[in-house]
């Protein structure tokens, strides 16, 4: 099969690399895991930190946020711009650059004497840390046919504790030691990870001969050509909205006359969501050993008895925690068979299949949080749950009827 832009004329080599034969080294899995979480850290640092940054700058609450907004721009921007260059660049070379360029810009964020600077670092700090989308695609690649599930469900637990934990440390160092402490700190990660890929992440030579305009351009190509792949990004979409529509509502609910807690109280059920991370694994191995679309089957019927267990028993807190536990498990367990599923589709264009999956997962969740808090301001929690079950039940629909008869489902 030809590479995606053939019809674009542009020269093309064919993957022709054997397939691994042999397991990928846990070590080295273990530290692609980690270094997705030490990295996608950078995104979330800011978070905590907002009032103190406010304050040091004198700019108001309304307008610090957008630190906030304009670093996961940024990481959007990469994910568009940057990692399809996976499929074209040495990937090694490729990761070690943008960790460099992210500890130059975590330094930049650190040592800012404006809100200005800071804000244009952040953007670019969002930008160079779309390595994790580099690494998923680079270890699902080194793995065999027979690991790839399970090798791409434990890189993504790193992911996941890296967005989880990232928030309580940089609240803790924040408050004991300022934010441009917490700047500096992921400065000096992002270099001592550099040294560490330098040594032990082994060489990756993607195989697109292309201009890199035809290597956006052919982002285009996939979606149209590949229906596993617009099935997947339509389910990843509807996946993302539900689970965001109920993350970001979840703080008003909690405040509310249901339980009159605040917001520190959501942060602890970020904690209890972590089981979703220990579920990528185990999502890994289902999608191996049964097939991806197995697998997404079962996280999209746990994350419907989830929205029906939330709404119904929500309002009891031994409900709530074990609605949030079933809801991470199913998510995760879609997510990763997602994966799964769209990396068998063209081995040589990994990064671009992950790059079109991700940001439709990206619109997904931003609609899911707007649509989300319509529905709470006018009909409260009854409503978010609605909608959540109305986009799990939508990803149903897509997953068993979207244009089946036009592909197999890979495993």
């Amino acid at each position: 099969m030809r590479e995606a832009v053939a019809a674009e004329a542009q020269p093309v080599i064919e993957d022709a690399r054997p397939t691994p034969s042999h397991p990928l080294a846990p070590a080295l899995v273990w530290l692609m895991a980690i270094t997705c979480g030490l990295v996608v850290a950078n995104i979330y640092y800011n978070q905590p930190l907002l009032a103190e940054i406010g304050r040091t700058f004198g700019v108001a609450e309304s307008r610090v946020s957008l630190v906030a907004t304009i670093t996961q721009v940024g990481y959007t921007l990469g994910l568009l711009l940057v990692v399809p260059l996976g499929d074209k660049r040495e990937r090694k070379s490729l990761i070690l650059t943008l960790l460099l360029c992210a500890a130059g810009c975590m330094a930049g964020a650190a040592s800012a004497p404006t809100f200005a600077l800071l804000a244009t670092a952040s953007l670019l700090i969002g930008i160079f840390s779309a390595v994790p989308q580099l690494l998923i695609p680079m270890a699902a690649s080194l793995a065999s046919d027979e690991e790839r599930g399970r090798v791409v469900g434990k890189v993504m637990s790193g992911l996941l504790i890296g967005i989880l934990l990232s928030r309580t440390i940089s609240g803790y160092v924040g408050l004991h030691f300022g934010w441009r402490t917490m700047f500096w700190v992921g400065a000096g990660v992002m270099v001592v990870l550099t040294g560490t890929l330098a040594r032990m992440l082994p060489r990756n030579q993607p195989q697109f001969a292309g201009s890199y305009g035809s290597l956006l351009r052919s982002l285009g190509t996939l979606t149209r050509e590949l229906p596993v792949l617009r099935r997947s990004a339509l389910v990843g979409a509807c996946m993302f909205a539900g689970f965001s529509a109920f993350w970001t509502t979840l703080v008003f609910f909690l405040e509310s006359d249901a339980y009159h807690y605040h917001a520190d109280v959501a942060g602890l059920f970020g904690l209890i969501g972590a089981s979703g991370a220990f579920a990528a694994s185990f999502a890994g191995k289902s999608a191996d050993s049964k097939g991806a679309d197995y697998a997404l089957n079962l996280g999209i019927l746990l994350f419907l008895g989830a929205y029906l267990l939330l709404g119904f028993g929500g309002y009891y807190l031994l409900g709530l925690i074990i609605g949030v536990v079933i809801l991470d498990v199913g998510q995760q367990m879609t997510h990763i068979s997602n994966q799964a599923r769209i990396f068998t589709l063209r081995p040589e264009a990994r990064s671009r299949l992950n790059t079109v999956y991700m940001t439709a997962c990206f619109i997904g969740a931003s609609a899911g949080s707007l649509i989300g808090g319509i529905a709470w301001s006018h009909v409260a929690w009854p409503g978010v749950c609605g909608v959540g079950l109305g986009f799990v039940v939508l990803a149903y629909i897509l997953n068993r009827f979207y244009e089946r008869g036009t592909a197999p489902v890979s495993r």
